[in-house]
């Protein structure tokens, strides 16, 4: 995807008061406030409360629910959600970490927070992680426009426990020279044995 289609997605969004946070090698090249290697998708945090205005606005520009990732729980939820919502016999559930896809192939790859009364994200999908209340602070840059992202100490902390790719690993070599963030211990292995 390109720059100019993350704006365009994400001012959509905001500009609809959907609470999101770019994520991934999109809101790491936000924070480095250039475009440092090429993206398949735009990841984004959203919260909880936002879903139903979020899927409305996307389903009204050719958006359909490409994937439902293994994390992913279903959660209660008080309306019939467009697009990751489903009917049980008792209640109405939605997906919690999910892709979007429109018709020119641009893919939204969806995780979902709720947040507590001290501001902490706690995931909706599967995960013991929790976010500080200053993983939201990061602010960047892309294509021109301000975006709100997560901060480089969280992206360096949220990529670890899978199997990071030379993608991730050019990443957190980015974030580690620019910011200084220091790399976890399973990250250090990768890359200092590396020779990087």
């Amino acid at each position: 995807m390109r720059a100019e289609d993350i704006v365009a997605l994400y001012l959509l969004l905001v500009e609809r008061a959907v609470q999101l946070w770019v994520d991934g090698g999109w809101g790491i090249d936000a924070l480095l406030n250039q475009q440092t290697r090429p993206h398949n998708d735009f990841d984004a945090l959203v919260h909880f409360d936002d879903l139903v205005t979020m899927t409305e606005v996307l389903a009204a520009h050719d958006f359909k629910l490409k994937e439902i990732w293994s994390e992913n729980r279903w959660v209660s939820h008080s309306v019939q959600v467009q697009l990751i919502g489903r009917e049980q016999v008792a209640n109405k559930e939605v997906a919690t970490a999910f892709v979007l896809r429109d018709g020119n192939g641009h893919e939204l790859d969806i995780h979902v927070l709720n947040f507590d009364d001290r501001g902490y994200g706690i995931p909706a999908w599967d995960s013991n992680f929790i976010f500080p209340p200053d993983a939201f602070e990061g602010r960047g840059v892309i294509a021109g426009t301000p975006v709100r992202c997560l901060s480089a100490q969280m992206q360096m902390a949220t990529h670890t426990g899978y199997a990071l790719q030379d993608k991730d690993l050019h990443d957190l070599q980015l974030l580690h020279k620019r910011f200084g963030v220091a790399y976890l211990e399973e990250q250090a292995h990768i890359l200092l044995g590396a020779g990087a």
